[in-house]
């Protein structure tokens, strides 16, 4: 089988070829990036929760209705959808028991929550 023509980097600022399939020379191979069929980037994914989350963000105004949130009378935007019972402690993908929550929140509330799974395993 011939070898592969030789091409540009794709690098902007490379002036090397290369025969590589993902058209990176030896020294910017590492931003090839390799293609996967999985979920689209991190986290859940998929279609159907997208369209869910999206809903649930609508329905809730873009506003974060976490319970400090909703205590302290404060309107701050939300941006990600939270469950309020945990799927590991049987709380389902259901409209009314997902909301719409700010990442700060967020991300405290599911420190409470691991700790709470912690404790509970020990």
């Amino acid at each position: 089988m011939p070898a592969r023509t030789p091409t540009p980097c794709r690098d902007k600022l490379c002036r090397r070829t290369t025969r590589h399939a993902h058209g990176y020379c030896d020294e910017h191979a590492d931003q090839a990036k390799a293609w996967s069929r999985g979920r689209a980037g991190s986290g859940r994914g998929g279609r159907p929760w997208r369209r869910l989350r999206e809903k649930i963000l609508e329905r809730d105004r873009y506003l974060c209705r976490c319970d400090k949130c909703k205590a302290e009378g404060r309107v701050t935007p939300a941006n990600e959808v939270e469950h309020r019972v945990p799927q590991f402690e049987g709380g389902t993908d259901a409209p009314s028991n997902l909301y719409a929550i700010n990442g700060d929140c967020h991300k405290r509330k599911t420190q409470r929550e691991s700790l709470r799974a912690r404790q509970r395993g020990a």
